[in-house]
């Protein structure tokens, strides 16, 4: 299979190219981590990230029987991730597969057009794709995103500002936010360190 990095690149189009998904007997690999928004659930096929899980939000994943815990198929995912934690990255260039339809593909290809530090609305993500009478459909959508941080959805936020809901919770959305400098003048800006695999949290500065 041709490697796209940094694209959204959906299943069957993986099948016709003869990717891991031609056959019923796909193998999915998980790694579990600890990040400065909790753990960390990791999905792929060995070749595309497929999932990430907040486990410590309101809906934790298990991994599913006959998926195979191996963290070496995620190597690249984890050192962009402790870079986007870190400060020091703002778009991730990985190989994604996530699974869904033609719609929410669509929106989640449009998240990833959202600039880092800055958020849009539900109405605006709607018009972006086309679809502006759409906006719930868009939230909806929005909302099964399987690859927070990497597909930014928690930088869609509410035409008045509110960050309304997110699929990990609304303190994680708050940390990620604040971490790409969205937040008030008066808060200290916040970074992360990953140390072999333990999350330091520091504070810089006003």
């Amino acid at each position: 299979m041709t490697r796209l990095s940094g694209t959204i690149l959906d299943g069957a189009r993986r099948r016709a190219e003869g990717g891991p998904g031609n056959t019923t007997a796909e193998t999915l690999y998980w790694h579990e981590i600890d990040s400065p928004v909790g753990r960390l659930l990791l999905a792929g096929d060995g070749e595309s990230l497929i999932q990430v899980c907040f486990q410590s939000g309101p809906r934790p994943q298990q991994p599913r029987s006959g998926w195979v815990a191996d963290p070496a198929p995620f190597r690249a995912a984890l050192a962009q991730l402790g870079e986007y934690f870190a400060g020091g990255r703002q778009r991730f260039d990985l190989a994604l597969a996530p699974r869904g339809t033609d719609f929410q593909r669509r929106v989640w290809r449009a998240l990833r057009e959202i600039p880092y530090g800055k958020t849009i609305s539900y109405g605006e993500l709607a018009r972006r794709i086309g679809k502006p009478s759409a906006a719930r459909a868009v939230g909806l959508a929005n909302g099964a995103n399987p690859l927070p941080i990497v597909v930014p959805c928690h930088r869609v936020i509410g035409a008045d500002g509110s960050l309304t809901g997110f699929g990990g919770g609304l303190p994680i959305k708050r940390v990620l936010l604040a971490l790409e400098g969205e937040e008030d003048a008066d808060q200290p800006q916040r970074r992360f360190r990953w140390q072999d695999q333990k999350v330091i949290e520091r504070r810089t500065p006003k």
